[in-house]
């Protein structure tokens, strides 16, 4: 998200709030939340979910937000939390990518293959 509510960006409880109310939206059951405040300026916030995690990345300087949101199952709509974090940062601009874990598109990607020379561990 770019050009957002620069207001909230290096606010850790209201930051915390808005993972705690995305996860809500989206049927997600809260196991933790940590927050950790960075300088320069700067948030990373998590929320350890029954059903995986959540993540939030901020940038106040430069009016950023970067987030990640992992699920399990069928039950979780992931793109409810997105819709509650785009109302709460207020963004001028975004963007979303959705990844299915497991799914047949990444499968042979880059990410997925390693060259011979370096086995995986």
């Amino acid at each position: 998200m770019w050009d957002c509510n620069r207001e909230v960006l290096n606010d850790a409880k209201k930051i915390k709030q808005f993972l705690r109310n995305a996860a809500s939206d989206a049927g997600a059951t809260v196991v933790k939340l940590i927050s950790h405040e960075f300088n320069p300026p700067g948030i990373t916030a998590v929320a350890i979910l029954a059903e995986s995690h959540m993540t939030i990345h901020t940038w106040p300087v430069e009016g950023y937000v970067a987030v990640d949101i992992f699920t399990c199952g069928t039950v979780i709509n992931p793109q409810l939390a997105t819709k509650h974090l785009l109302e709460s940062f207020e963004p001028k601009d975004h963007t979303s990518i959705e990844l299915k874990r497991g799914s047949p598109l990444i499968k042979g990607t880059l990410l997925s293959e390693a060259p011979s020379e370096l086995p995986i561990q």
